[in-house]
């Protein structure tokens, strides 16, 4: 990766726009925050594409859980399916099973699904039982773009010495650094050699507020640090 890549939630087509005029690389677009988000409607993501033209990473994921039965992932798959053909660029998902490992099964068979599209695991990785366990496991699976984390599932506060411990495992290169990150974080996560952050909360005064593009200029400025 040259530089830095910023991404941004988008929940709208306002939200895209905005994140588009601060500079963002690339938009995750969701529904339902309140949910940590879900799976948006196809109407929205054409409605991103016809107006953005920023690459829009889409979430796959029925509810607020990180386990998904053989129903839901039917359900994601053709889900999957519409939301390609409205626009999206890739998708974001990941599942644990009832142990806290990270479900292979389930997660292969939406890497099937979306193929050959690219794919975020999500912070469920954060919420596994074993931690270094489940990056074994993700980091080897196909087209995988990138794993959002924060190192713990209380936000990147407390998890910078697992960043730093899997970059220097050598998994800087696919960490999308995100949860919880706020501007003092940055500088450490840079030195560490990760590249990548999500932001979401930080470029809006809240969840039921737009995306400020003059936010997210200024993460922009903060995370192409020389």
């Amino acid at each position: 990766m040259t530089g830095s890549l910023l991404e941004v939630i988008a929940l709208n087509v306002r939200d895209a726009v905005a994140a588009e005029q601060g500079g963002a690389d690339r938009l995750e677009v969701v529904a339902d925050m309140a949910a940590d988000g879900l799976t948006p409607s196809p109407e929205t993501v054409a409605a991103i594409a016809a107006e953005c033209p920023l690459p829009q990473m889409v979430m796959l994921r029925r509810d607020a859980g990180f386990t998904a039965d053989a129903d839901a992932l039917d359900r994601l798959a053709g889900d999957a399916k519409a939301l390609a053909q409205a626009g999206a660029a890739g998708f974001v998902f990941g599942f644990l099973d009832g142990a806290g490992a990270v479900d292979l099964a389930a997660t292969e068979a939406l890497i099937h699904a979306v193929s050959p599209l690219p794919w975020t695991f999500h912070r469920a990785v954060d919420h596994a039982a074993d931690v270094q366990a489940s990056w074994r496991a993700v980091r080897l699976l196909p087209n995988l773009a990138t794993v959002l984390t924060s190192g713990s599932p209380t936000g990147v506060g407390n998890g910078l010495p697992v960043l730093k411990a899997r970059a220097e495992a050598g998994d800087g290169s696919i960490i999308l650094a995100g949860g919880g990150l706020r501007p003092a974080y940055v500088p450490s996560l840079l030195d560490y050699g990760i590249r990548a952050f999500h932001v979401g909360s930080a470029v809006r005064a809240s969840w039921s507020d737009p995306v400020e593009w003059r936010l997210v200029r200024q993460w922009r400025a903060l995370v192409e640090r020389d």
